[in-house]
């Protein structure tokens, strides 16, 4: 009966001591977590898409409560209403950052841009880009496999079967770039969604020379530099026989895309122009 009364005192006291130790241990490597990191979690869309930069909400938040200036973060998913209310739990002042919207720059429709050989593998863009150039003489259009809409997690994509294209849906995209960062050919990205949606891009990411560019899509971009030259406000350039529209320069006149001869440049969600009428032809008096 002793040696069973030692032994429980004994264990008991080893345990008292080891709990001893590991609390003091506990209170000297404790790590110390805001607890508004919590709160500013709680605010946010718990999407944990990426698109802020961050590979979660949780990593989110923590640079919002670390950062002195958060005039540089952003949480696409939620927007500008988002952001305020976390900046709120921070007592931070946060600019609303312009919407965006995801963008498709190939035009190349079956129509427009003629098939010459069939592809016959993967059911994946990441593949088939690594393996060949397309089915097209375009190598640098779409593939039209999918792989962006597969990893929309907002079901803001689908693919057009009669265009083989990729279709953005304005009003389900958040921008969070999970379909931009898919896509092996680079041509999806993020513009400004404009006032009242309206923008205009360069639907067109071809770099070849003009001729072989045009033989490949009939709305291929050719590198003349219309546009460039028609642009009052210097938003467009053109580099490697391509044009670009600079977004942030761009006021949406609209001047370039009467210009264009290939029709590459889009204008989104204008209203119809007004047909020119055309001026009678005044009789000179003899």
């Amino acid at each position: 009966m002793n040696v069973v009364l030692i032994t429980i005192i004994t264990l008991g006291a080893l345990g008292a001591t080891a709990a001893i130790i590991l609390y003091f241990v506990a209170q000297k490597f404790k790590v110390f977590e805001d607890p508004r990191i919590d709160q500013v979690e709680e605010a946010l869309p718990a999407a944990n898409c990426g698109g802020c930069g961050f590979p979660g909400c949780r990593a989110f938040a923590e640079a919002m409560v670390k950062a002195d200036d958060i005039s540089d973060l952003n949480c696409p998913v939620g927007g500008a209403e988002t952001m305020s209310a976390a900046a709120a739990i921070l007592g931070k002042e946060v600019a609303a950052a312009a919407p965006m919207v995801a963008v498709v720059r190939c035009n190349g429709t079956c129509e427009n841009r003629p098939h010459v050989n069939q592809y016959d593998g993967a059911t994946s863009c990441t593949i088939a880009s690594s393996l060949y150039g397309g089915e097209t003489n375009c190598a640098f259009g779409c593939l039209g496999l999918g792989e962006c809409v597969d990893v929309c997690q907002f079901n803001a994509m689908y693919m057009d079967e009669e265009t083989g294209l990729p279709v953005i849906l304005e009003d389900k995209c958040v921008a969070c770039g999970a379909c931009v960062d898919a896509c092996p050919k680079n041509i999806i990205e993020l513009r400004k969604k404009g006032p009242k949606g309206r923008r205009v891009y360069i639907s067109c990411a071809n770099k070849d020379k003009g001729a072989p560019a045009k033989k490949a899509c009939s709305v291929a971009c050719i590198g003349c530099k219309k546009c460039e030259k028609e642009c009052p406000f210097g938003a467009i350039t053109v580099e490697n026989n391509l044009a670009y529209i600079d977004d942030e320069k761009c006021k949406l006149c609209r001047k370039c895309v009467a210009v264009c001869p290939t029709n590459a440049i889009h204008e989104i969600n204008f209203p119809p122009r007004k047909p020119k009428v055309e001026k009678p032809a005044v009789e000179k008096a003899e």
